[in-house]
């Protein structure tokens, strides 16, 4: 017959059954991690997705869309033009002789939109250009979402005022169908680009995609968020 022990005899004999017991692996593991929190991966310095709504997409719910409509006449707030995407274009031909340049302007594009720029590459081989087929001459970014809005308020309040002699840019660059392009000469205009530490200037293109089935529509847009047009 096994024989009842209780009291502090019981609680020893206890103690040395589980002193003599196995470790198991999952003993270990769980023992290793009860006291540590996971490490967090380091995500290679890629840029961040910005948190909340953007200020000019609030601006542009509470106050544009009201003003269009009545401005424009429309009868459904559908048909209220909106801006749908913004792209980034730069273009880097002496890539073709020397790679560094490349990686400077990627640098540079990623600063400037927060976003992981896309290598253009060239279509067909021009002799006079001594180009190949198939290598790489430009970068380009495409913008939707919180990061467009947050894009086109520091184009618009930051970096146009930083260009000099600026006088507003041109009415008539739309393509008929209320998209605008504009044209940078300079990527330091951006408050994000150190002057220090830029290897040489470069220029980009803005296209500022709508919905607008016009030009006095995407005209009407762009000026109810202040766009500097030239008069």
């Amino acid at each position: 017959m096994s024989e009842v022990v209780s009291g502090k005899e019981g609680a020893k004999q206890r103690g040395k059954q589980k002193a003599g017991a196995k470790e198991t692996p999952a003993d270990k593991h769980a023992g290793t991690t009860a006291g540590k929190q996971p490490k967090a991966k380091p995500d290679g310095g890629a840029p961040r997705r910005p948190s909340g709504p953007a200020r000019l997409h609030q601006y542009y719910r509470e106050q544009v869309v009201p003003r269009l409509r009545a401005e424009l006449k429309l009868d459904n707030v559908m048909q209220v033009p909106r801006i749908r995407k913004i792209t980034v274009n730069m273009g880097v031909g002496e890539a073709v002789a020397d790679k560094k340049v490349m990686d400077a302007a990627l640098a540079d594009l990623t600063k400037i939109t927060g976003q992981k720029p896309l290598i253009t590459k060239s279509r067909k081989a021009i002799a006079s250009f001594k180009l190949r087929a198939g290598l790489a001459v430009g970068a380009k970014v495409t913008l939707r979402g919180t990061r467009m809005y947050e894009f086109l308020d520091r184009l618009i309040n930051i970096a146009m005022p930083r260009i000099r002699d600026f006088r507003g840019v041109s009415p008539r660059a739309f393509d008929g169908q209320g998209n605008y392009t504009l044209g940078v000469k300079e990527q330091i205009i951006f408050p994000e680009i150190q002057y220090d530490q830029v290897d040489q200037v470069r220029g980009m293109d803005i296209t500022i995609t709508t919905t607008a089935r016009d030009d006095r529509h995407g005209r009407a847009l762009l000026e109810a968020f202040s766009f500097p047009f030239r008069k």
